[in-house]
């Protein structure tokens, strides 16, 4: 019943619901397209990017750091394709050079912070590894003024987004910009990281961005079946994290929910239908006793 009455409970529960819901649906066109690395280069890429938001305005309000993280995560995303373009350096070297050098720049900027004699700058670190317990009410509304509108924009592009995930040559041989659409939704993929960063932090938001949807990916073989599954994923996870963590001494709510998504997770990879560990063993061993089967 505390989920109902306390306010704290309720508000560190909806938001952690509110992103695993983002994540998971937007999570699944980044597993579909094999970006998953790019969504975790472009997590820790977000750092400076609040640190530069704080620094050129001098507030903490929860959309302006937001707005920052995202532009030097799409910042950080099309570095990459620029690199990977123009230079005979591969996508996997050039994810851990943004990784590293946006990640530096970022630590470098909150240890410049800190030497400010003032308090303003106090609990910017806490986007590091996240502190979800400290949400409050305009933290939600921030989370979902950018959520929302990223969900909206992938049901208006369903069938764009469908097709290029899976089949992005017969896309181009259709006339879809393909090019366009990528970096459409490698845009919303980073609202998807940007609005889960006071939550789990930088380090932990790739997991929330691909534990639902790889495990979504062990039940069904539909897309629409997949993204349904992953966002049920994300938000449970999301909710009985939030009430672990509360109910445990000294438990970080952020690491707590990562921890219950990767239980599903766990749970999706050895019990699934068709595609489970376990049933697979035990449909092999099926198939040696009975011959012919």
């Amino acid at each position: 019943m505390e989920l109902f009455t306390d306010y704290t409970l309720r508000t560190v529960a909806l938001g952690a619901a509110l992103l695993g819901v983002v994540s998971g649906v937007l999570g699944c066109f980044a597993v579909l397209r094999r970006q998953a690395l790019l969504g975790d280069a472009m997590s820790h890429a977000a750092l400076p990017g609040i640190a530069l938001a704080f620094m050129l305005t001098g507030r903490r309000e929860p959309l302006i750091l937001l707005v920052g993280a995202a532009l030097a995560a799409w910042l950080a995303a099309l570095l990459l394709l620029a690199i990977t373009r123009t230079t005979r350096v591969k996508e996997d070297s050039g994810l851990a050079l943004l990784l590293a050098v946006f990640f530096g720049f970022g630590l470098v900027l909150l240890s410049l912070l800190q030497q400010r004699p003032d308090a303003a700058q106090a609990g910017l670190k806490s986007f590091l590894f996240g502190q979800a317990a400290a949400l409050v009410e305009r933290d939600v509304v921030a989370m979902a003024a950018l959520g929302l509108p990223a969900l909206l924009c992938v049901a208006l592009l369903w069938k764009q987004f469908k097709l290029i995930s899976f089949d992005p040559e017969y896309a181009a041989s259709l006339g879809m910009p393909v090019g366009l659409l990528g970096v459409a939704l490698t845009t919303l993929i980073v609202v998807a990281i940007v609005i889960g960063l006071q939550t789990v932090g930088v380090v932990l938001m790739s997991a929330m961005l691909v534990a639902p949807a790889a495990a979504a990916r062990q039940w069904t073989d539909r897309l629409g079946v997949m993204v349904l599954l992953a966002a049920a994923f994300g938000a449970t996870s999301g909710v009985v994290g939030a009430l672990i963590s509360a109910t445990g001494r000294g438990l970080s709510t952020g690491p707590t929910i990562v921890l219950c998504m990767a239980v599903i997770t766990a749970v999706s990879l050895l019990f699934a239908p068709e595609r489970g560990i376990l049933w697979r063993r035990r449909r092999i061993a099926l198939s040696e006793r009975v011959p012919g089967a």
